[in-house]
């Protein structure tokens, strides 16, 4: 050790500093509970599969590898080590030919001072492995445009395509790369390297073929929203937050007068204000999750380095401003630890809060109401049985693409509910969180039931009669009878911008076990929004809405 901290080599002194950050990861992996969207990953993992409902497997994989250490460090253990590799090879990337020990400190100075590394660094999410591969692709990109040795083009391919299996916004990294370079697409080796990509990507997308496309249907139409201000304005304030508000301003002011020579810092650049700029857009259709932005990180640095490096008060602000940083991180992750402040937030009192629910439920499987992370955090807390109905009122995830509410029929169930039904238990959770459920003595599924209905118009006007004829298709081995008290069919009207509107229809039979009903009735629009809704029907036997069964249209309510 004396060695090596007598060391004047930069790489040494690198994996020092990053070897020291990554012990510090290592601690905060092992003792912060997990978060709701690390818990769904959890469950991905005891499925492992070519795909799943809203993300590539690559995150599934790698939890799953870490599995057999049990707790939240065999979680999070694999995107631990993520880190120091892609800050690695990004500081080959940026590293001056005349790079020194002082660089180095500095260099990871500014990588610990962006407030969205010090977070994505320990917790399992895809944003790891794409930052990951997304430095891959830049490594290999930067010998290709060198060298044009044809090993780099396949390698290039191979890194393409672990984005893709990591996280789909992966194809803004090589879109935006392209687009710094075009003159890369008149080499045959680059479309070698696309080949080489795709063909690596078939098993994932023969599953999604398989599956209806139903990842890139959810990402591309089932987030949308309608425009709100409040979509910008706190978009544009995560920017300046996890990218830090004293070093942002910066980087946006060097962006502006850098002229990147070389190719893989032109891509840099390209990729920082690309993703910023498109996912400012994207603000016109929905509410943009901020770590969505992570890979422009390496662009953010790649430009703020080699300006304070040339210039000395600069360089003595962003030390001073990383410093600062650090003792703001280190305050944080203590609190994530022991959570002095008392707060009630996802990643405390989980243990504590899911076996309450674990002894209300007394060995019964447990089925959430639409809370797909409640019902995989339950999973991983307790290790019981559970499952989460996806409801209309929410909306869906991979819970249903799986079978675990078919697993439960017939048996005595807890089930969650939110209002006021006859039967309803309530208590109050560790996390602060209100836990209502009923009692289901036989629980009997509804989700697999196929609606279909005549084609329905386009556009209409709220007062407009709509004549609807319908067929269910039962798969369970069960009889329904349809009688708007056991079993009631409703029209729903869904957008994602405004509440739910699930109208019961005036319809009565019987849907025989593995049989089909059919039945006509008459539904008067309703005083809608003047809006595209997704139109559908549900069908309930328990005092909680399913998702949509069968297929929906969109209809759009207009006004004279």
């Amino acid at each position: 050790m004396k060695r090596l901290l007598e060391s004047k080599s930069p790489e040494r002194w690198l994996w020092l500093l990053l070897g020291g950050w990554w012990i510090v990861n290592l601690i905060q992996a092992g003792t912060t509970e997990l978060a709701n969207d690390e818990a769904y990953y959890y469950m991905f993992s005891r499925h492992l599969a070519w795909g799943y409902f809203d993300h590539p497997p690559m995150t599934a994989l790698l939890v799953w590898l870490g599995g057999g250490l049990g707790g939240s460090f065999g979680v999070r253990l694999f995107f631990t080590v993520l880190q120091p590799l892609y800050l690695y090879l990004l500081w080959r990337i940026v590293r001056p030919t005349d790079a020194d020990v002082r660089a180095v400190g500095l260099f990871v100075l500014l990588a610990a001072a962006m407030p969205i590394l010090q977070l994505y660094g320990f917790i399992a999410v895809p944003d790891g492995p794409l930052m990951l591969f997304t430095a891959l692709f830049l490594w290999f990109y930067k010998r290709f445009t060198e060298t044009d040795r044809w090993h780099d083009a396949l390698w290039m391919g191979v890194a393409v395509a672990a984005l893709a299996y990591s996280k789909y916004h992966g194809a803004l990294v090589v879109g935006f790369t392209l687009l710094s370079n075009l003159r890369v697409l008149r080499n045959p080796k680059t479309y070698v390297a696309a080949l080489v990509a795709v063909v690596l990507m078939l098993p994932h997308l023969g599953w999604q073929y398989q599956h209806d496309w139903v990842s890139f249907r959810y990402h591309l139409d089932g987030r949308t929203r309608d425009f709100e201000l409040s979509f910008v304005v706190e978009y544009l304030l995560n920017l300046f937050a996890i990218f830090n508000p004293l070093l942002f301003p910066l980087f946006v002011w060097g962006w502006w007068r850098t002229r990147a020579q070389e190719p893989v810092l032109r891509a840099l650049n390209c990729i920082s204000m690309g993703f910023i700029l498109f996912f400012l857009c994207s603000t016109a259709k929905g509410y943009v999750q901020p770590q969505w932005e992570i890979p422009a990180t390496f662009g953010v640095i790649a430009v703020l380095f080699p300006m304070m490096r040339s210039h000395e008060r600069l360089r003595r602000y962003g030390v001073r401003v990383g410093w600062i940083t650090v003792g703001l991180v280190a305050l944080v992750r203590v609190e994530m630890i022991f959570n002095p402040l008392g707060l009630h937030f996802e990643i405390f009192d989980n243990q504590a809060s899911y076996q309450q629910i674990a002894q209300e439920a007394g060995g019964a499987p447990v089925i959430f109401d639409g809370t797909y992370t409640d019902a995989a955090k339950y999973l991983f807390y307790t290790g019981g049985w559970a499952y989460a109905q996806p409801s209309i009122y929410y909306r869906t995830s991979q819970y249903e693409m799986m079978e675990e509410d078919r697993r439960m029929a017939g048996q005595r169930v807890l089930m969650q509910v939110w209002d006021s039904v006859p039967g309803m238990h309530s208590t109050t959770l560790a996390n602060g969180k209100s836990f209502g459920y009923i009692v289901v003595d036989s629980f009997i599924p509804v989700r697999q039931i196929e609606a279909e209905f005549d084609p329905l118009p386009s556009e209409v006007r709220p007062g407009d009669t709509l004549a609807l004829r319908l067929t269910l298709h039962n798969p369970y081995p069960y009889t329904y009878h349809l009688d708007g008290d056991s079993t009631v069919l409703s029209m729903v009207w869904r957008h994602r911008s405004e509440p739910t509107h699930k109208y019961p229809l005036l319809l009565s039979g019987t849907l025989p076990a593995y049989g089909t009903w059919s039945g006509a009735t008459r539904f008067v629009v309703p005083a809608l929004t003047e809006r595209t809704f997704q139109v559908g029907f549900t069908l309930q036997n328990q005092p909680v809405s399913t998702w949509f069964n069968g297929k929906t249209v969109k209809v759009k309510v207009v006004k004279e």
